[in-house]
């Protein structure tokens, strides 16, 4: 399927002598709707190794969650020919935040892509290594006794973390898929969940740290515990992520930050840092505290240093992106029922921000269109989610033109 035209729409920037401006595109077009579904923290990005192809989630529908077992397609947006969708894959386990948590297999990401799927008679969740050349999947990581999919490969390649789904789509549906397998479906602490690690060079999976370990780390107020963003430090040392319960009611929810090695040792508790956070290096963390944008020390277990400021950051709270290259940080935020994205460039502070994009209608719950940019791997572009002219959910791309 090849789209008749590309648009290109420049933007008027509101910039602080930034030297330089954004220019953004709508990448893909209706009638069916087109998202990467993640954040770009972390280095997820949704180029392969050599930027010639985009992946991403194409779907009829926007207006429900997926019903169990109703597939997705996986298409490669070819930006080496006119921006031509072509579907690959399917995918059975997948939501509109997430996605199916995609992420191109760093040891060979030229070529290598790594999704979740789910099987339609058991609903037993698993991740799949795929091949987009040969268009096979090379490995599916089928666990019958703790059926896991793919929640954060780490960021050199060799391992990916696993989450149960099933469970996450009990207690915190926006995030998990509807309908599948969870094994322990009565327990609040169960020793037999929590986050997993896995070897895809042997393929085989630990459990690295248990819910009934966790709750007794953290008060837990005997919560049904459940887990979020396992994000891999940069060089692969650490692993942060947030145990969470009862997240729907504020005064009881459970929602505490915590670090872990690789190995299962250090698990530590940490502030809460607000947002989406994201790893700056091994040891510090990008995220918000109150109204200030700031960078924590897992070591010191601490802030450490504020970035820009009130003027830079009037709203923070949301999706953070790091660049490859650590020059930029790209920040999507929601005011009203806009997404807006900060463009920060670290060396001196310079920033643009862009006009808003609407999307009424899909500002909270299971549907929302959350701001999750996500960068390019030479760190001069970023895509994002939004909703089209046409009432359609659509990539867009934002490059970076230094003057």
């Amino acid at each position: 399927m090849r789209f008749a035209s590309v648009l290109m729409i420049a933007f008027a920037l509101t910039a602080s002598a930034a030297e330089f401006d954004v220019d953004i595109r709508q990448l893909t077009n209706g009638p069916s709707h087109h998202f990467f579904g993640y954040i770009g923290h972390v280095q997820n990005i949704p180029w392969n190794g050599d930027g010639r192809y985009i992946v991403a989630l194409r779907t009829s529908f926007q207006d429900r969650m997926p019903h169990p077992g109703e597939p997705a397609d996986v298409v490669l947006i070819d930006t080496q020919n006119g921006d031509r969708v072509e579907k690959i894959e399917e995918s059975r386990a997948w939501n509109f935040q997430q996605g199916t948590m995609f992420y191109w297999n760093p040891k060979a990401a030229s070529r290598e892509l790594i999704f979740n799927d789910r099987d339609p008679i058991t609903q037993k969740v698993f991740a799949v290594r795929y091949d987009i050349q040969t268009r096979q999947r090379i490995h599916e990581y089928r666990f019958d006794d703790t059926p896991i999919g793919n929640s954060g490969v780490a960021q050199n390649g060799g391992y990916f973390l696993g989450l149960n789904y099933g469970r996450m789509a009990r207690l915190r549906p926006v995030t998990g898929y509807p309908g599948a397998f969870d094994w322990n479906p009565t327990e609040s602490a169960p020793d037999n969940d929590g986050v997993f690690i896995v070897d895809t060079t042997t393929n085989k999976k630990r459990l690295l740290v248990s819910f009934a370990e966790l709750a007794k780390a953290v008060d837990t107020q005997g919560s049904e515990l459940f887990i979020n963003h396992t994000l891999w430090s940069r060089d692969d040392s650490r692993i942060y992520f947030y145990i969470r319960g009862d997240f729907d009611n504020r005064s009881t929810r459970i929602d505490v930050p915590v670090s872990i090695r690789p190995d299962g040792t250090e698990l530590t508790k940490h502030q809460h840092i607000g947002g989406h956070p994201e790893w700056l290096d091994s040891s510090r963390v990008i995220g918000s505290s109150g109204n200030k944008m700031v960078i924590y020390d897992v070591d010191k277990q601490r802030i450490v240093e504020t970035i820009g400021g009130s003027e830079a950051f009037p709203k923070v709270g949301g999706d953070v992106a790091l660049s490859p290259d650590s020059k930029w940080l790209v920040v999507g935020d929601r005011q009203g029922v806009e997404n807006f994205y900060v463009v920060f460039r670290r060396a001196d502070c310079a920033r643009v921000q862009t006009k808003g994009f609407p999307h009424p209608g899909y500002t909270s719950g299971e549907l929302r269109v959350d701001g999750s940019p996500c960068w390019n791997r030479t760190s001069d572009a970023f895509l994002f989610p939004a909703i089209a002219d046409d009432g359609t959910r659509q990539i867009f791309v934002g490059r970076i033109r230094e003057k």
